[in-house]
């Protein structure tokens, strides 16, 4: 068959299939239930569409590993010309609409500083990631897997982050004008110093600065601990600062000097994530008043660990909004170059 003579249909199985996966992370859905329609995506992508319409047909289409009842039943209400039932449910319990200076400040955010992919804990490729960032109409997102120490999450050596720079570096040549930023969510060690080579650091577009353990420490510990850290000259964004759960797991915030800690992100020019994970909206509103009243930057970021999750950041702009953050101090609403101006201050 020709190309001029391959069939063409009113819906694309495939399509409708990743925007279901899509929708089921941004909803925070189990994790079983993302993966079965993200294996069904690639097993249909490499058959091709001729074979899945004949397996359609023919009712083969679970024979196929990675295709189950429930997929094959999508792939069917596509291939007849329907919105899949399960995608229409999922479109009808999307997020609710942002009231309008939300909807303003989200409109106005050109990218994310914090994302990861399956290097580490993330469930998707860096490709998978860019593409679903690029297709919200970011221009730019930084990829900041985790650093060695961070073992439970796979965190990456030096010698893994290079391998990831190359990969980024073929990513990017794929998908310009967006750009994919190299970086790292460095875990901050009990000391205050950064778990990764200061070679490597300096290497990088964005660096992430983060607390992943001895949460509970006495709060001067903790206080001097992430003033360390926020002085580091690489450093460009303090993430989740107090490190609660207030869903699943539940965990209580971690005690230090705030005021302390912002005083020393507004000297060293280093922002205050807003982090918009439903489980984490961290930093508390209370604490994010002192950030602003403080006068930091702020990065409103999904920290996303797959695709859907990447349109999170409407939670951190309610938040923003609520708390009185003037856009232009969040780093994200800047064109690239002075994004890149600032995170390579110090170099």
């Amino acid at each position: 068959m020709s190309r001029a003579d391959k069939p063409t249909f009113p819906r694309d199985p495939v399509t409708d299939l990743r925007r279901i996966a899509f929708l089921l992370e941004r909803a925070h859905e189990a994790t079983y239930r993302v993966r079965a329609f993200r294996a069904a995506v690639h097993v249909l992508a490499e058959c091709g569409p001729e074979e899945v319409v004949r397996r359609s047909a023919d009712n083969s289409l679970r024979r196929l590993h990675g295709v189950g009842e429930v997929t094959a039943r999508c792939v069917a209400e596509s291939l007849d010309g329907h919105v899949p039932v399960y995608l229409r449910r999922l479109e009808a319990t999307a997020l609710t609409p942002l009231d309008e200076a939300s909807q303003q400040l989200r409109a106005l955010l050109r990218g994310d500083c914090h994302t990861h992919s399956d290097w580490s804990d993330g469930g998707s490729s860096i490709y998978e990631m860019a593409q679903a960032a690029k297709e919200l109409g970011h221009e730019y997102v930084a990829l900041t897997d985790h650093s060695p120490r961070l073992t439970v999450a796979r965190g990456l050596s030096a010698q893994r982050l290079r391998e990831q720079l190359a990969e980024v570096a073929r990513i990017n040549e794929e998908l310009t004008p967006f750009r994919l930023l190299t970086g790292i969510e460095v875990d901050i060690l009990d000391d205050g110093s950064l778990d990764q080579e200061n070679d490597m650091l300096a290497g990088l577009d964005l660096v992430v600065a983060s607390v992943h353990s001895g949460l509970r420490s006495p709060s001067d510990r903790m206080t001097t601990r992430m003033v360390t850290a926020v002085s580091h000259p690489r450093v460009n964004v303090l993430g989740h600062c107090t490190g609660r759960l207030i869903s699943g797991k539940h965990r209580p915030e971690s005690q230090f000097d705030a005021e302390a800690v912002f005083a020393a992100c507004a000297a060293h020019e280093v922002a205050v994530e807003i982090n918009s994970r439903p489980e984490r909206l961290d930093p508390p509103k209370r604490l994010l008043r002192l950030a602003v009243e403080a006068d930091c930057l702020f990065a409103i970021d999904s920290d996303a660990h797959a695709p859907g999750q990447l349109d999170w950041q409407p939670y951190g702009c309610q938040r923003a909004v609520a708390c009185g953050v003037d856009p232009d101090r969040v780093v994200n609403t800047w064109p690239l170059d002075r994004l890149l101006a600032w995170s390579m201050r110090n170099h």
